[in-house]
């Protein structure tokens, strides 16, 4: 007698192969089922030979392929028939309304349905409704899980208690504010505002214009999302050069970019990002700024009305965090305030994702080059061993380098390079600005 055969909710798999990202994705778009492994379509018993390493790339595929991570909707087991090793997965229909293959995203070839016993794609139209349902209800991240079940509010807290507002108990505190779901769990909301969660906010610093070169990787996440803001907020205050021309009374000083219009760009991409995707992305280039958050355009909102700043807010309980913080304002002016700097062409808008990008001044940009090259040749004649010279050049090039991050790149050991730095601080030709973590080095002239 056949034990196993295929139905609109079993599929059974010989051998694991890449379609099984696909086949997933089909069962959390439709009704859920179980995918066996180890059993072919007749239903003949073969069993997994390989058993660590199908189960290591099935579970890469759940949480590295498919969009947004299903891992809470899917359980993993081993079973055993006729003394063969099979594995089972038990797949829930999703919670949310559409998944996709990261590879092919939310297209036709990246969003597969269920029919019978076979994998259909879904049409350009079916895709555009469910996904548009995902925002429908704006309250999606206070039912979602959080990955953590220990969790605490004591910076959050600190921060309420600095805006006068009363703090209360701790089960009072969270029901608050929302901080836990209907069943009593944790939430995502909740994850995001801990003192501690598993969530990165990553600032990427590269060479150049484009992506072929990192400079520097900058973690501000794992943390309350209020002050990893404030953490991406200074250091991108740090960034923005000043070039000051003193030949006018007043002095008039220009800013490599507009630090008002790139807050408004990044609390725009934390309060309205689609956290079920993953986090916003920062990054900075050579001649410019990319703040990119995931979701695209809330439900029902068309981009004339996203430029004329009516506010339409994807996540409300976190839009009202942000409030009551006094960090943004329901007045709408945050993207009218960057489309009358930058132009709507800072702004790219697709289903998915939103990208802004903020431009340098380019008289900002040519200045601070020729200072460093003008800073760099004065170094030449300064009485220092050729150590410290090199180091001197480092901080003109990346005053934000560590003493280890320095030696990587100037050829030095950390020591000689921690000598060096001593030296030149004693010497009045450097100077430590901000502490030994986030701080950088200035030189003297």
């Amino acid at each position: 007698m056949v034990k196993y055969y295929e139905t609109q909710t079993m599929e059974l798999k010989e051998k694991y192969t890449d379609s099984i990202a696909k086949e997933i994705v089909s069962f959390l778009n439709s009704d859920g089922g179980t995918l066996i492994v180890g059993v072919k379509d007749d239903g003949t018993v073969v069993g997994v030979d390989k058993l660590d390493e199908t189960l290591r790339k099935i579970s890469d595929v759940i949480t590295g392929q498919i969009e947004p991570n299903p891992q809470d909707e899917i359980t993993t087991e081993v079973r055993f028939d006729e003394k063969k090793a099979l594995i089972v997965l038990n797949i829930s229909k999703g919670v949310r309304n559409i998944y996709c293959q990261k590879k092919y995203g939310f297209s036709s070839n990246g969003c597969i349905i269920r029919i019978g016993t076979a994998c259909k794609e879904m049409t350009p139209e079916q895709i555009k409704i469910r996904y548009e349902q995902n925002f429908i209800d704006n309250e999606y991240m206070l039912k979602k899980k959080s990955s953590m079940a220990d969790l605490s509010f004591r910076e959050l807290k600190i921060y309420y208690a600095e805006k006068g507002y009363h703090v209360l108990d701790n089960n009072s505190f969270e029901k608050n504010l929302n901080l836990r779901n209907q069943n009593g769990e944790y939430n995502l909301l909740g994850e995001l505002l801990a003192d501690r969660n598993n969530i990165p906010l990553i600032f990427v610093k590269f060479h150049g214009s484009n992506k072929a070169s990192i400079s520097e990787t900058s973690n501000f996440g794992y943390g309350c999302l209020l002050t990893s803001y404030t953490k991406i907020k200074n250091r991108l205050i740090a960034e923005n050069i000043c070039i000051s021309d003193t030949t006018v009374r007043p002095r008039v000083d220009t800013y490599l970019y507009d630090i008002d219009c790139v807050n408004e760009a990044i609390l725009n991409a934390l309060v309205h990002n689609d956290w079920t995707i993953t986090e916003p992305q920062i990054s900075m280039f050579s001649d410019r700024i990319e703040i990119l958050s995931h979701g695209g355009l809330p439900n029902g909102m068309t981009k004339k009305q996203f430029f004329e700043g009516i506010s339409k807010p994807r996540n409300v309980t976190l839009m009202r965090i942000f409030l009551s913080m006094g960090l943004v304002e329901h007045t709408g002016h945050g993207i009218p305030t960057i489309v009358e700097r930058y132009g709507e062409e800072a702004f790219e808008i697709e289903n998915n994702y939103i990208k802004c990008t903020i431009h340098f001044d380019k008289e900002v940009m040519e200045k601070s080059n020729k200072t460093i090259v003008q800073e760099l040749n004065t170094v030449q004649h300064a009485l220092l061993k050729p150590s410290e010279e090199k180091v001197l050049k480092a901080i003109l090039t990346n005053p934000d380098d560590s003493a280890l991050k320095m030696s990587e790149k100037i050829g030095l050991s950390q020591r000689t390079v921690e000598r060096a730095l001593t030296r030149l601080k004693q010497i009045g030709r450097i100077e430590r600005i901000g502490n030994k973590k986030d701080g950088r080095w200035i030189v003297i002239k």
